[in-house]
């Protein structure tokens, strides 16, 4: 098991490069890359930093040259030869040959291409532009690598042993996160923790704490690099970027109401199974059911990732009995800002009424409240967003519109197209 307090104390004299795989990203991210690469692959799309934490000033915490040089080592990293073969010839969600040898031959040859980097009061804007297959793998080396640096600028003033005293704490804080889940009979759990992860050691440590700790309720990680070397399932499906660009490229409101479900139309030709599951509140959840198509109700399941989850699993139980679907066949997983307290709540909520799975974020991955002077290490919210399609901007409403995005001309027009009425509004946290 790696010292993470003593490489966190030798990143004060020697570079550490953080990311160094191009599969050290999401699942969901490759899943949707070869999806982009089979049906949109000449959309020119845009990727934008986002920091919706204002207090935390990044371009002050960190140092611009230190950034360049994590950006400008991601864009010479290329796929290994024994990644290739993990991608190539592992059986992902029951099935062989997941990734097709087209996609294979191309994301063998990828390069990421250029960023654009400004500081702007305090913060950074860095942002990415080129084919959408291309400048979609950017998004979550850039989150690592500002995430991590972040981290790095806080623990740099403090010494070896405070380092071993942090750490010790930290592990001790996750075990008894471990040790009070892993008591909930029927839990399924996943870690989805990469895109705001403290760092890279410390998921990866997390992960096989998880492995030990949760008795057979662990059942995979999102991160596909940590997947391939822990032998664990890789787990992901799709986010919010497919209709969000989808529906940017829409010539007309007709088409624009449309555009969400030609994004499942397009998945549902290309998987089956733990695959098909919705994730609904890209424009609102309530909306996106009631105008579903009626074969999406034969979708494997859905996942919540905004608004109170709670709800969004309610209306989902009433919207399966009204197809004539039996909500206790149906998968659901909650993946918002979860902890233990909540996802304790929502098992003994839903088990039992629905297939009930979670995927655990940041909390898992980058939880180290309390642990350092001032509160320097708290975990914030930073994303990093398609923010135009062929010159049209994107829009995201979410089921919380403190999660909403886009120029606000277009959000009134998406909320007129997607009947979005009044949302109750959530602190976001992460």
């Amino acid at each position: 098991m790696v010292d993470i307090a003593t490489r966190v104390y030798n990143h004060k004299w020697k570079v550490d490069t953080i990311v160094r795989s191009l599969i050290d990203t999401d699942f969901y991210k490759l899943l949707m890359c070869q999806s982009v690469f089979r049906n949109r692959p000449d959309t020119t799309v845009t990727f934008s930093l986002i920091n919706r934490t204002k207090s935390i000033r990044l371009a002050d915490l960190i140092d611009e040259g230190e950034l360049r040089e994590q950006l400008d080592h991601i864009r010479t990293l290329r796929l290994s030869r024994g990644e290739s073969t993990f991608l190539r010839g592992n059986t992902f969600y029951g099935k062989r040959q997941m990734f097709r040898p087209d996609f294979m031959e191309w994301f063998e040859g990828l390069q990421l291409p250029p960023y654009h980097l400004e500081k702007h009061d305090g913060q950074y804007e860095l942002t990415f532009e080129g084919k959408w297959p291309e400048v979609m793998m950017w998004e979550i080396p850039a989150l690592a690598v500002l995430m991590e640096l972040r981290s790095r600028a806080v623990l740099r003033a403090m010494g070896r042993f405070e380092l071993q005293v942090l750490y010790a704490r930290a592990m001790t804080k996750l075990w008894e996160k471990i040790e009070t889940l892993r008591q909930i009979d029927g839990l399924k759990l996943a870690d989805f923790g990469t895109r705001r992860r403290h760092s890279f050691l410390w998921q990866d440590w997390a992960v096989q704490a998880l492995i030990e700790g949760m008795e057979g309720k662990f059942i995979g990680t999102s991160n596909c690099l940590i997947a391939m070397r822990r032998e664990v399932e890789a787990i992901g499906t799709n986010a919010h970027e497919l209709p969000m660009v989808y529906s940017a490229l829409a010539n007309s409101d007709a088409e624009l109401a449309q555009a969400p479900y030609q994004v499942l139309a397009d998945w549902h030709e290309e998987h089956d199974g733990n695959l098909r599951i919705i994730l609904p509140d890209t424009y609102g959840t309530e909306g996106f059911l009631a105008r579903a198509p009626e074969w999406l109700a034969k979708w494997t399941g859905i996942r919540i990732d905004s608004g109170d989850p709670a709800t969004g699993a309610e209306t989902a139980i009433r919207w399966w009995k009204a197809r004539g679907e039996d909500p206790q066949d149906k998968l659901v997983i909650f993946s918002d800002g979860l902890d233990v307290a909540k996802i304790a709540e929502l098992h003994a909520q839903f088990a039992g009424r629905v297939k009930v799975s979670f995927g655990w974020g940041t909390m898992l991955t980058n939880d180290f409240r309390g642990l350092a002077p001032n509160d320097g290490l708290a975990p914030f919210s930073l994303v990093c967003k398609a923010i135009s399609a062929n010159g049209r901007p994107t829009v995201k409403l979410s089921d919380n519109p403190n999660k909403a995005m886009g120029p606000a001309d277009e959000i009134a027009r998406y909320k007129r197209v997607f009947h979005v009425g009044e949302q109750a509004a959530m602190d976001v946290v992460v």
